[in-house]
């Protein structure tokens, strides 16, 4: 498989900040952090006050339709 290198490493930053700029690579990387900590939160699954997990608390509400 291939590797990344110091030199390939380098050479991306590069490549980054020639497209971006010093300036917005900043609020770039910091949104891309806020999109993977949605990501994540998305998948961490949330109890709800019962400690039953929130896809299981459903209780045949559905039914009485």
């Amino acid at each position: 498989m291939f590797k990344f290198g110091t030199s390939e490493l380098l050479i991306i930053l590069v490549i980054v900040i020639v497209i971006f700029g010093p300036g917005r690579l900043g609020k770039v990387m910091g949104e891309l952090g806020k999109g993977i900590r949605s990501f994540k939160d998305n998948f961490k699954e949330k109890p709800n006050q019962e400690g039953v997990p929130s896809s299981q608390s459903v209780s045949g509400s559905e039914d009485n339709v």
